[in-house]
């Protein structure tokens, strides 16, 4: 995985669009299982991201493992170059998926 940008309000994993997990889960309907909203919820994530400086912020996890119908996923593992992870009305979900 080269790039996964992760444009979540609220989650201990993200700063400034980088998810820091080691794994990351993608469930079968396209959600991010990894997601773990902060105790401080959104005022939380402001002042983590203030205080986060560059050169510590990871480029991507080392595996994205997927349940999805997807023409990425290929025996579980996630093949695409960068992956966009979204918020959405519920959950935060994979915006690169596509259906096969």
């Amino acid at each position: 995985m080269e790039q996964l940008k992760c444009t979540t309000a609220n989650c201990i994993h993200n700063l400034k669009s980088h998810c820091n997990a080691t794994v990351i889960g993608v469930d079968a309907k396209g959600a991010c299982a990894t997601k773990m909203k902060r105790a401080g919820g959104a005022l939380e994530q402001t002042f983590a991201e203030l205080e986060a400086a560059e050169e510590f912020l990871s480029d991507a996890p080392a595996i994205v493992q997927c349940e999805a119908e997807c023409i990425y996923n290929k025996d579980r593992r996630c093949t695409a170059t960068s992956i966009l992870v979204k918020d959405k009305l519920m959950k935060a979900r994979c915006e690169t998926r596509i259906k096969e």
